[in-house]
Order: structure tokens, then sequence, then C-alpha cells
């Protein structure tokens, strides 16, 4: 391992997180009362599924190549129905509780899913790290989930930050946002 290992894979890291740290500022956005614990908890969340899913992507290239081929052009369609779905219902849920001063925020149901849609893509970074022996993609994909967590959690802290001071319109702009990131991953993918 040399310097530029590492600086390729903090720079990875970077790249897929901007996904999730969009998304982390919508959940920061949708629940202005949130704790330090529970901000760290989100941005634990997608730190795991950005780490998980490129050493899939590894574990697929070395044994299951030809499935994932098949499964690739589903990836941006699956991304676009999740976060449309997510989106949808944190406007709806924005819209309905008005009146409620600090509302539950994002469920563990809906955070796991926003997961799974951000990082879905991450799966294709098996391939640019297939060349690597195990040891050298686990210390890559750890890269990857400690550059995703740190950029989370500003997320999740810009995302409170913006969202008391936007008050009711904040689940609102948050569930914009998590539909826009689902369109942008689903041109990105198809086009």
């Amino acid at each position: 391992m040399d310097l530029m290992f590492f600086v390729n894979n903090l720079l990875l890291g970077v790249g897929l997180a901007m996904d999730a740290f969009s998304v982390s500022i919508a959940n920061g956005l949708s629940d202005k009362c949130m704790t330090r614990k529970k901000g760290f908890g989100i941005a634990g969340v997608f730190a795991g599924f950005q780490t998980l899913m490129p050493l899939l992507g590894w574990v697929f290239v070395h044994t299951l190549l030809s499935l994932f081929e098949v499964f690739s052009p589903f990836i941006p369609w699956v991304a676009l129905v999740l976060l449309l779905f997510i989106g949808g219902k944190m406007i709806y849920d924005s819209v309905k509780r008005k009146e409620e001063c600090c509302s539950g925020g994002v469920t563990i149901a809906a955070l796991l899913v926003q997961g799974v849609a951000t990082s879905i893509d991450a799966l294709s970074v098996g391939f640019t790290i297939a060349e690597y022996e195990f040891l050298f993609a686990l210390v890559a994909v750890l890269l990857i989930g400690a550059v995703t967590f740190i950029i989370c959690s500003v997320g999740v802290y810009v995302g409170k930050t913006f969202g008391a001071k936007l008050s009711d319109k904040a689940g609102v702009f948050g569930g914009i946002i998590l539909i826009a990131i689902g369109i942008e991953i689903f041109l990105t993918g198809v086009l």
C-alpha cells in the first residue's frame, strides 16, 4: 500500500458519498430536534452501506460476475423508485403534520432504504478494486466508509441547522432533494 492507494480510495470515497451527503442534509432538514447521537447513527448507516456495497461488488467480481452484469441495468431504476417513494413520503408527512413541534424524522426502515438507494451504484466500485487482494480491498472499502461517515455527519448537521431555520418547509424541501437525487441517479445510469 502506497500513498496513491490511500489518496485514490479517499477520493473514491468522496465521490461515492455525495448522494448520501445530500440525503443526510434532507434527513437533517426533516428533524430539527435531531440529537447528535441520531445524526451520527444516520451517518453510520450510510457509511456502513458505502463500505458494504463495494465489498459485495468485489465479491461478485471474484465469484458471481455474470449475475452482476444481468442486474447492472436495473440499478438506476431501483434507486429512482426508492428515492421517489421516500421523498414523496417525506413531503406527505411534512404537509400532514405541520402542527407538530418535533417530528420523529427519518425512521429506521426509511434510513435503510435510503442507504441502499444511495449506495447501490457503489456495487460497481467492486469492479475498480477487483485487482486488489482481499486485504487491500478491505482497506479500500474501510477508507470509503470512513470518508462517508465524516461527510454524512456534516450533511446531517447542515440539514439540521437549516431545518431549524426553515421550520415547516424543511420536510418538503428534504423530500424534493431526495426526488431530485433519485432522478439524477436514474439519468446518470441510463444516459
